[in-house]
């Protein structure tokens, strides 16, 4: 004989259900009830809603009352919270599942962030939620969806579709950055150092110029993090203060020429530099530009090529030696000098893009 599933309703009816189909069998008044019961009118009325709970106290209570037993009315009781309890645990497995599937979970495993083997798509949460370090998906909701409202002058209109990837992003690089030791934030001596880091651009392999540049910003209070960016988030770079006296410089491995690194990290620099610290910013491929953006640009752009540096950058055409001896002169890579001239239109974006160097990440 085959075993009838457990019945499983949609549905949970409280005690109070019951109590209020015989009080209108009976023909007695709320108030009447409460007096009986030796209650307030308030909670007798949350007593019919389910929202207080049937002790023994109140069930000898209702069977004087109303009839039946007290056994009865806790039965009723315990029925109704098993109800409860299993529609509540059923919706949070579903908002769960629905939460871990706007996750990159296969690349957010493939790059060592998190380890979920063995898990059942609903066990995934658990682990996840400590890798977010909330204790729920409402937390999360609270603390990386409403980013959107705390990330200052972003640019893409696909943000809210990205905001999983995004935030998977930007969390492995908050908890990479727990790892680095800075010295307080100061900003007079970051932007003095950008002189120094500027003539790391002439290195042509990360692992020669990033120990020198994470050496560099951790002096002055600014941890610099790179990090690869997983499918669906199209981030290049984000700023942000993890407190008062630390900042957060993230990069993604998205841009793999020079001239796109560098200029991304000037551009972040100029965040922390020129913009209120309670804003966090992020750069997305640009669909639209705003005051802060225009400022951070023209910053790292400032900072690149200096502007007395600007009358021989436009003297020099298309010409690869040209290039390069200028590039040589100011101290910075061929690369994003051609980046820049691309940038203000000064030569078509597919010239001289040999010069740039095509950074290999390990």
């Amino acid at each position: 004989m085959n075993e009838q599933p457990p019945f499983c309703p949609d549905w949970a009816s409280p005690p109070g259900d019951t109590i209020s189909d015989v009080l209108k069998e009976l023909d007695i008044s709320l108030e009447r009830f409460a007096t009986q019961l030796g209650i307030p009118v308030s909670q007798a009325e949350m007593l019919l809603s389910g929202e207080l709970t049937l002790t023994n106290k109140i069930a000898m209570a209702l069977a004087e009352v109303l009839g039946s037993t007290p056994g009865f009315w806790m039965t009723r009781e315990v029925q109704y919270q098993e109800s409860k309890n299993f529609i509540e645990g059923r919706e949070r497995d579903n908002e769960y599942k629905n939460w871990v599937r706007t996750l990159p979970i296969s690349e957010m495993v493939k790059f060592g962030w998190i380890s979920l083997s063995g898990l059942k798509v609903g066990d995934k949460a658990y682990p996840l939620l400590s890798y977010f370090n909330v204790p729920s998906v409402n937390a999360w909701i609270e603390t990386y969806e409403n980013l959107n409202r705390e990330v200052a002058f972003r640019t893409s209109a696909t943000f809210n579709e990205q905001i999983g990837a995004i935030a998977a992003w930007i969390r492995q690089g908050e908890i990479e950055a727990e790892k680095i030791s800075c010295r307080d934030w100061q900003k007079e001596s970051f932007q003095n150092a950008l002189a120094d880091i500027r003539k790391l651009t002439r290195k042509k392999e990360p692992r020669e110029f990033l120990p020198s540049l994470v050496d560099i910003c951790a002096n002055c209070g600014v941890a610099v993090i790179v990090v690869r960016a997983p499918k669906g988030c199209r981030a290049s770079g984000a700023t942000k203060f993890l407190s008062p006296n630390k900042a957060l410089l993230q990069l993604s491995f998205r841009y793999l020429s020079d001239d796109h690194f560098w200029f991304t990290f000037f551009h972040e620099a100029a965040h922390l530099i020129l913009h209120d610290k309670k804003f966090a910013f992020l750069e997305e491929e640009r669909v639209s530009s705003n005051k802060e953006e225009s400022e951070a640009d023209a910053f790292a752009g400032k900072v690149l090529i200096p502007e007395y540096y600007q009358a021989a950058l436009h003297s020099l055409g298309a010409d690869a030696k040209k290039v390069m001896r200028f590039a040589r002169d100011i101290g910075i890579s061929p690369g994003i000098v051609v980046g820049q001239m691309q940038h203000i239109g000064l030569i078509p974006p597919h010239y001289l893009n040999k010069l740039k160097t095509r950074l290999r990440w390990g």
